[in-house]
């Protein structure tokens, strides 16, 4: 395994959401787990004018809450003792940043450290240009050691924002820096497919037009906007899922085979998978707004009853679209891409649909049609693989019906680290694969700017349905009813 150097892990926006829902646990699993080898403090920042002891008591809470095993014990009040730390940021003057700066020196003083940092932005996206200004107004860019900056999505708004972003952040550090998340990156699966794909001759021969007849990427969820009513009437579900999670599960799925296994070559094919889509129209889209209606047999409100939420507001919590990749490899092949909130299950999936025999010996002696193979790619939840082929039932008749191989990861192996364990693991280390480069960002939004300019029209469906009703009239969509939760 590879060792990590001693580092301080600097966390903006150390009192919000993301740091008690995600990163502290990530951060105490992996302190559980005996990782990092090597010791890594922990310097929160914030508004509020917690101290030391302040920030500890909050972890402590936030810890004993997450449920996690060991969170409770002297283990943990050993960790926060010696590893967590705060200092308030204030209204983010230079002064303030100075006085980090300072702080981080300190630190890194007191523990002999060798000046290894990681900037982590756990902010709303509107705090990201003054924050990295102020990094690089302390020198907080530069040190003896390195220094990685960390930035969560939405890394801008359209292509025009995400390129200023990507100015503002090239200004004061080099791209071999910058660590853009996206999360889903860090799921076990997603990863695995490079190998499933790479590594296993048997799919990696029929992946192609000749043998695959479409491709479906599902990320749906139960939950409705809750309390990011704010965040999300600017964002809407194709600014907030589609233009990172679901296409980035979209090039990992379509990419050609890279040069080696290494960072840059991976994500130069994720590249050239974007640069090939054609162009989408409002005729390739459907967009949505959740209803009043019934989830597990509970009522749950409409988009417009959320709390906080625009009389009127047209923003859509549902995106299904068609997208052609027209390269050697997919031309031909629909790409079919779904998300929404209310839906009737939380599932994330890739459903890869094989073609059916050209000639069907059984088709007269079977009532309906034949269905193609279909390889069931699961990321949560019950991460892993089903393989569905077509078996004779048993009896003198011929009769056929889909059966499946099926492969679990929680059968084969140990609890799976949390997606955000992978990806700070992987900072820590300086592995940069399953990070998001600046061209791929503005690849991404070159292809989607357009299409927010020109909307479709923002459709009602009611909660614990799977979308509007246009989704499954139109010829292009019928397959995400007949997989619909499946």
């Amino acid at each position: 395994m590879n060792r990590t150097e001693p580092h301080i892990l600097v966390t903006f926006g150390a009192t919000g959401d993301l740091m008690q829902r995600k990163l502290l646990p990530a951060l105490w699993n992996l302190a559980a787990k005996g990782w990092p080898d090597r010791k890594c403090l922990i310097l929160g920042t914030g508004r509020s004018s917690l101290g030391d002891a302040g920030f500890r008591r909050m972890a402590r809470d936030w810890l004993a809450l997450a449920g996690l095993p060991g969170a409770g014990s002297g283990d943990s009040a050993g960790w926060r003792e010696a590893c967590l730390f705060y200092q308030p940021v204030g209204a983010g003057t230079p002064d303030d940043y100075r006085a980090m700066a300072g702080r981080i020196a300190d630190l890194e003083r007191t523990h002999d450290f060798p000046g290894n940092r990681i900037l982590y932005l756990a902010l709303p996206p509107s705090a990201f240009p003054p924050t990295i200004a102020g990094f690089g107004q302390a020198g907080l860019n530069r040190s003896n050691g390195w220094t990685r900056i960390v930035i969560e999505k939405p890394f801008g708004r359209d292509l025009a924002s995400a390129r200023t972003l990507n100015e503002t952040v090239h200004h004061y550090f080099d791209e071999s820096q910058v660590y853009r998340i996206d999360h889903y990156l860090g799921k076990e699966t997603v990863q695995n497919l490079l190998v499933f794909r790479f590594a296993n001759a048997l799919f990696e021969s029929v992946w192609n037009r000749d043998r695959v007849a479409s491709v479906e990427i599902t990320v749906a969820e139960t939950l409705g906007v809750e309390h990011r009513a704010a965040y999300y009437e600017q964002a809407g579900a194709l600014r907030d899922m589609v233009q990172n999670h679901l296409t980035q599960l979209l090039t990992v799925t379509a990419m050609e085979l890279p040069a080696s296994f290494d960072a840059d070559a991976i994500r130069y094919e994720k590249v050239k998978v974007l640069a090939a889509i054609r162009p989408i129209g409002p005729e390739d889209a459907i967009f949505g707004q959740y209803t009043r209606g019934r989830i597990d047999g509970k009522e749950a409100p409409g988009y417009l009853e959320e709390p906080g939420v625009a009389p009127g507001s047209q923003t859509e919590t549902f995106v299904a679209l068609k997208l052609e990749i027209a390269n050697w490899r997919w031309q031909g092949v629909p790409f079919y891409l779904r998300t929404g909130k209310r839906l009737p299950q939380g599932v994330s999936r890739i459903v890869v649909t094989f073609r059916c025999p050209p000639i069907s010996i059984f088709q007269p002696l079977q009532a309906g049609t034949i269905r193609g193979n279909r390889l069931v790619i699961t990321l949560q939840p019950d991460e892993g693989f089903d393989l569905q082929f077509e078996v004779k039932t048993p009896g003198e008749r011929i009769r056929l019906e889909p059966q499946s191989l099926r492969f679990r990861y929680a059968e084969a192996f140990a609890p799976l680290p949390e997606a955000y364990e992978t990806l700070l693991m992987d900072v820590m280390l300086g592995d940069r694969t399953l990070f998001v480069r600046d061209d791929w960002v503005e690849a991404s939004w070159r292809l989607y700017t357009p299409l927010l300019e020109r909307r479709p029209p923002t459709r009602p469906y009611a909660a614990g349905t799977w979308g509007p009703v246009e989704a499954g009239s139109i010829s292009w969509a019928g397959c995400f009813l007949e997989s619909g939760g499946g």
